[in-house]
């Protein structure tokens, strides 16, 4: 490669690496004259890089966002990481997003190193997750709402409740929060003068509005514990009191977030509390927490606790010596 290839490669990682560069600056960094930076910023140009030339004193050089964008520049750690975020993604709740994550991750791979390649294609084969499964959410909802978190620029949306009622709300986006199997949207709302927790496949036709607004400060200060706590203390539609027959801060440590709060009764019990829409779900949850357990609410917990047992039942079959369920 010759020097001046180099140097035009190393010019066009840093323009990536941060949003505004002096020209002085940029020199220092190559080594050479702010005419040599002119020059190479002209050789990039010609390229089909979309650098822009920014005013002042000092003068300096942006790199935009273009409609045909030419491959970015990543070092190793950032290859890898985006090898392995797609392949994140291809199992993630976002509507359609596995297809387009795969078509993006063979792109990736077929640039990588041998061997980055090779430590990719091992870790993918070595990782696996569990499908997001539950409600999918709208891509395009996603990213139309992380602009106005990133821009701070009010959104409006149409939104439906858990119960099927539709309003149309405007508000301050704050952050998109992951939990599981669900998004969310912590959000200032203008119409309700309060903070909202959103569930981002309940939005519908999310817009900016082209109305900026001054961040507030968030409840609580950290997003994903601001929507637990949201979460924790909305009405569900089914409420379980449980009785677990273990302590109460073995529970506590291998509790997910936004799956309940827990009591101790003592020092091999605890009081359990937790809440969803979905009793299926409700079930399953309880009877993932590795304890033996009594339902004392509600009594429909019961019977599909019941119902979920006897399928089980009926995939694995008879206790080897046994006769069966009595």
């Amino acid at each position: 490669m010759t020097e001046t290839a180099s140097r035009l490669l190393t010019l066009l990682s840093l323009l990536q690496a941060r949003r505004d560069w002096p020209g002085g600056e940029l020199a220092a960094r190559l080594e050479v004259s702010t005419r040599t930076v002119r020059r190479d910023v002209e050789r990039l140009r010609a390229l089909g890089y979309p650098v822009t030339s920014l005013p002042g004193p000092a003068g300096g050089y942006r790199l935009g966002a273009g409609a045909a964008m030419p491959p970015l520049l990543v070092d190793d750690d950032e290859a890898i990481a985006i090898a392995v975020g797609l392949r994140t993604a291809a199992r993630a709740s976002v509507e359609g997003i596995e297809e387009a994550s795969l078509r993006a991750l063979v792109k990736v791979e077929q640039v990588l190193p041998a061997r980055l390649r090779h430590r990719v294609s091992a870790l993918g084969a070595a990782t696996m997750s569990l499908p997001a499964g539950g409600p999918t959410v709208d891509p395009q909802a996603l990213t139309a709402i992380a602009s106005g978190c990133r821009d701070r620029e009010r959104i409006r949306f149409a939104y439906r409740d858990r119960d099927g009622a539709e309003s149309r709300r405007e508000a301050e986006p704050h952050a998109l929060v992951n939990l599981g199997r669900r998004w969310y949207l912590a959000a200032w709302d203008g119409g309700r003068g309060d903070w909202r927790t959103f569930r981002v496949d309940r939005i519908r036709d999310p817009a900016p509005t082209g109305v900026p607004f001054t961040p507030r400060g968030l409840p609580g200060g950290d997003p994903v514990t601001y929507v637990e706590r949201s979460l924790s203390s909305t009405p569900h539609r089914f409420e379980a009191r449980v009785i677990l027959a273990a302590p109460a801060e073995q529970i506590r440590d291998s509790l997910p977030g936004g799956w309940g709060s827990v009591e101790s009764i003592d020092d091999r019990s605890c009081g359990y509390r937790t809440g969803d829409d979905d009793l299926d779900w409700l079930a399953l949850r309880i009877a993932m927490l590795g304890a033996d357990f009594e339902i004392v609410e509600p009594p429909e917990l019961v019977e599909r606790l019941r119902a979920l047992a006897d399928r089980v039942g009926r995939a694995v079959g008879p206790t080897p010596g046994g006769s069966g369920r009595p």
